[in-house]
């Protein structure tokens, strides 16, 4: 089959959010390149020899190559980036499910690292972090002015050693310090739980290595504990993505055999592929493949079990990959908010030992061949996220909204909308609002508990009672950009 490209959308303390990332290492040798552009590289070298011959003190000769090779990729996309060695280790712990560190899936706005979302039960959640603090000081360093791939190294270290945090928390507008002792982060990427008796959730938190395994063995438990199971609810909300194999693999648990599942399409012959509802496109020994075992052990019960699926902003990149496949073969019914958008693919390339250049080299497109870069996918059900509803959607950041996004490739991009903007600042008022409420109050419900109100109409919607669908959430439209 060739080597495999891998969507990225893992987001740990080293990735950009969604995030995802991905884990195909391929060599740089590349047959008929363009002529390089001479002049350019002697400029190049003339400033290198500049800068090391006259600026005040002396420099790192290595260090000031490494930040020019990091300048340069990140000038391209907010997904491309260079893998020093140290990076590089924390990249491959966080597709392993485990690193050393506080627990946090960060992203950059306005020079400071913003908190995406704490990886439930890490020390960044106990302490109470929350989406959208934005992380001024790492002990004595400030912020401002670090590549956000240093102030991941900074919060990197070992585990029982203490990191001081200041935090700025925007909803309450005061700043504040939190200490916090690193652990190795063991991430659970699948949850699961019978609802009630006949009705199944499902949780899948981020794509990595063990995903599909337990996946696999949770499903099994959980006809074990109820054979006829009625319904069934797929949650990727807040789900970064992470590795495309264990997204195909997902997609195929619910699929007809062998079934397109994902495209992909760039520049290179390699990145033009279908990957299918087969196990040699996930597994390389495919007579231990855990998602044919679970098929056999449940007589196939997952292809045909009445399922909804469960997204939102924050789910991203593999996860839409999952929700795309089964919304265009109609297996289920998509509910929640639109998806993040991250339709790329990157590839990570070795360069040496421990350095890495992870880059965008594609494309990915639903099987009925819809682009989602910088779109993302509509549910068939718009929900809010409390059942008082949802002014706050206006303040999400999809890919449409990060800096230097690639373009949708089919469509033209989105532009302001005055009435978004309207909706921005009366969510901003009413952040303020929230803001003087005890913090109990102002927390969203966890998913998959008793309070999960998107949670509660997924069932309605599998028992065919009313759902309380969304009045405020509405797709948000790409558009033509003016001349």
């Amino acid at each position: 089959m060739g080597q495999k490209l891998k969507i990225a959308g893992w987001l740990s303390v080293g990735a950009l959010a969604g995030a995802l990332t991905t884990v195909s290492l391929q060599t740089v040798a590349r047959g008929n390149l363009a002529p390089l552009p001479l002049e350019e590289l002697q400029q190049l070298a003339a400033v290198f020899g500049m800068v090391k011959s006259d600026y005040v003190e002396p420099v790192d000769e290595k260090k000031l190559i490494s930040e020019a090779i990091s300048g340069m990729v990140a000038s391209l996309d907010p997904h491309s980036q260079y893998f020093d060695k140290k990076s590089f280790k924390e990249f491959s712990e966080g597709t392993s499910g485990k690193f050393v560190g506080v627990g946090i899936e960060i992203s950059q706005e306005d020079g400071l690292v913003k908190v995406v979302s704490p990886i439930e039960g890490s020390p960044a959640d106990r302490a109470g972090l929350k989406p959208n603090d934005l992380i001024t000081k790492i002990d004595e360093t400030a912020v401002k002015g670090l590549s956000l791939n240093e102030a991941v190294k900074r919060m990197r270290g070992e585990p029982k050693t203490k990191v001081l945090l200041t935090i700025f928390r925007k909803s309450e507008n005061h700043t504040f310090p939190v200490t916090i002792i690193r652990e190795e982060i063991k991430t659970q990427s699948v949850k699961s739980k019978l609802i009630e008796p006949g009705y199944g959730w499902i949780r899948v938190s981020q794509f990595q290595e063990r995903t599909v395994d337990d996946f696999a063995r949770k499903i099994e438990e959980m006809y074990k504990e109820d054979p006829q199971l009625k319904g069934l609810v797929l949650d990727l909300r807040n789900d970064p993505g992470g590795l495309l194999d264990a997204a195909v693999a997902l997609s195929a648990a619910f699929l007809p055999e062998n079934v397109t599942v994902v495209t992909t399409n760039g520049q290179l012959e390699e990145s033009k592929f279908a990957y299918k509802a087969s196990p040699q496109f996930w597994r390389r020994n495919t007579s231990n493949d855990p998602i044919t075992r679970m098929t056999k052990a449940t007589g196939g019960a997952l292809k045909k079990v009445p399922l909804v699926v469960l997204v939102n902003e924050g789910s991203a990149s593999a996860s839409e990959i999952v929700a795309g496949a089964l919304q265009d073969y109609k297996r289920g019914t998509l509910m929640g908010s639109q998806t993040f958008g991250k339709g790329s693919v990157q590839t990570v390339r070795q360069l040496g030992p421990d350095t890495a250049l992870k880059i965008t080299t594609a494309r990915y497109y639903t099987p009925n061949g819809r682009a989602i870069q910088a779109k993302g996918i509509v549910p068939e059900v718009m929900l809010d996220e409390t059942a008082e509803g949802n002014v706050f959607a206006a303040l999400r950041t999809r890919e449409a909204d990060l800096e230097k996004h690639l373009s949708n490739g089919k469509e033209a991009e989105e532009k302001k909308d005055p009435a978004r903007e309207k909706a921005r600042e009366q969510a901003i008022k009413k952040l303020e609002e929230e803001s003087k409420k005890p913090v109990a109050e102002r927390r969203l419900p966890e998913f998959g508990s008793d309070k999960d109100f998107q949670l509660a109409q997924a069932l309605n919607k599998l028992k065919g009672l009313p759902v309380k669908a969304s009045s405020t959430l509405a797709e948000r439209k790409s558009e033509k950009k003016e001349d």
